[in-house]
């Protein structure tokens, strides 16, 4: 195995650990030493704010109301599905105990071979498609702001926002860990201040006693509420990449301190700005909700405001490519993580150009990112129950150390409890799932109700739980037994 060499007898600290802002990380999926860490639990509220402090918010808000639900029916399926970002903070607690990225840490649930091809489904493929539809949707904000200005579109324009947009997403990926924790705490207030201002003007006009014109009841309405619940759930879900941006704390930091201050952080503005967008349905046609919130808002605000819409997606890419870049490396450790970062990069920028100028493929992404809880409920499941077995106690020389009959290696470099918790999970899961791409035989006997998340995650912690203690692969101690 080869890592990064250790330079930190050299390189200045941070207040955060690591290198300072500003300086290129040179770490990567390698084990942080103690004197490269620092920092409080604390800090990780901004680094989760900003990414969430967010238009697509509005947009899965308005959603809700564009179903048929009423007011009150949003809110509590918004304040219900971003529960989960619970499970984005408690599996966040795991990054400083092994000191190392979740992609390295989830070969404890999946062994050495078998988490390398769970990586290229839930760290690689999931991964490309978040970057390429995100940086559609801003491609597409930053070329109506160039329009603005008096550029005119075409597409030698258009590639040059593309490429804009994708460029400073890569260089927050590529400065790294302290880059990200000192910028997101900046972005995070800007954003805020930028998308509270909407929100005024969206309180101005919102009607507080709207009803749908056919108010939804009985099967319809749980149907509804289900597939609400998904759209809702499925972003804190994505983010199983909780720990890379946790590894760099002190070893000693509160877990629940971690976890409290990672979940707090997306969920507040996560729920603030979906129900905005759920209060402006009630009185703006949302069904195009950039021209919609720009129709309330001040001529001289609107750049602003979509300045403020490419940097948010800016934000939540630029942690979306630090830690594919991770993942890359957890697969092919010889690649160093910069290169990770730019092959990431190039590859997304590549399908964002074909998405916007040449062929209109969004829709099919849309429909696939419908059932990737299909895989990250159950993935999500899996590494809850992982941590509440071992009690959180990971070994980070263990996990990076490859060896064949390693404590890590399982049965011939798998563990079959997770392998196959992770498989009945999605099958469980697919059964109950209601998309435009697939519905679930369960979810069709039931006039189209999904539950895809709940059950998937039920089966998933269910069967990883039974086999583990039946296989005996997860000793008292934390550590799996070698052989």
């Amino acid at each position: 195995m080869t890592t990064t060499p250790p330079t930190c007898c050299t390189r200045p600290v941070g207040e955060h650990g690591a290198e300072r802002a500003g300086q290129l990380e040179t770490r990567g999926i390698d084990l942080i030493p103690a004197d490269e860490r620092g920092g409080r639990p604390r800090q990780l509220f901004a680094v989760w704010a900003a990414p969430n402090v967010s238009y697509l918010s509005f947009v899965v808000g308005a959603t809700l109301i564009l179903m048929g639900l009423t007011l009150p029916q949003a809110i509590g399926v918004i304040l219900a599905g971003n529960l989960l970002w619970i499970c984005t903070g408690t599996v966040a607690a795991s990054g400083p105990v092994a000191g190392t990225s979740g992609s390295v840490i989830s070969r404890a649930m999946y062994g050495v071979v078998g988490n390398k091809f769970v990586l290229v489904l839930t760290g690689w493929l999931i991964a490309a498609a978040y970057l390429a539809l995100n940086w559609s949707a801003a491609s597409v904000a930053g070329i109506g702001l160039a329009g603005r200005f008096g550029l005119r579109s075409n597409s030698a324009t258009d590639a040059a926002v593309i490429c804009v947009i994708a460029g400073g997403t890569l260089l927050i990926a590529i400065f790294g860990y302290t880059t990200i924790v000192r910028l997101y705490t900046a972005l995070s207030v800007l954003l805020t201040v930028v998308f509270v201002v909407v929100t005024g003007y969206v309180l101005a006009g919102t009607d507080w006693s709207y009803a749908p014109a056919e108010p939804l009841k009985g099967t319809a309405l749980a149907a509804a509420l289900g597939a609400g619940f998904t759209i809702i759930a499925s972003t804190p879900l994505s983010y199983s990449n909780s720990p890379d941006l946790a590894r760099y704390l002190p070893r000693g930091s509160s877990p629940f301190a971690i976890a409290g201050w990672t979940a707090f952080g997306a969920y507040l503005p996560s729920t603030v700005f979906t129900t905005v967008g759920a209060l402006a349905a009630t009185h703006l046609d949302m069904s195009d909700p950039e021209a919609a919130l720009e129709s309330i808002l001040p001529g001289w605000f609107i750049p602003v405001f979509v300045i403020a819409v490419v940097v948010n997606t800016m934000t939540n890419n630029g942690m979306t490519a630090y830690s594919a870049s991770l993942s890359i490396q957890s697969v092919c450790v010889r690649l160093a993580r910069i290169p990770a970062v730019l092959i990431i990069g190039v590859l997304d920028t590549a399908g964002t150009l074909y998405a916007i100028l040449v062929f209109d493929f969004l829709t099919s992404v849309n429909a696939m990112l419908q059932l990737v809880v299909v895989v990250t409920g159950p993935a999500m499941a899996v590494a809850v129950t992982d941590l509440i077995l071992r009690r959180n106690r990971y070994h980070g020389a263990d996990l990076l150390g490859q060896r064949r009959g390693g404590p890590y290696w399982y049965h011939r470099g798998v563990h079959w409890a997770g392998v196959l918790a992770l498989v009945a999970g999605g099958l469980t899961s697919a059964m109950w799932a209601h998309t435009s791409l697939w519905t679930g035989p369960i979810a069709t006997a039931l006039g189209g109700i999904d539950l895809a998340i709940p059950s998937g995650m039920a089966a998933a912690a269910a069967v990883y739980w039974a086999l583990a203690r039946a296989l005996r692969s997860i000793p008292r101690d934390g550590h799996a037994p070698s052989g």
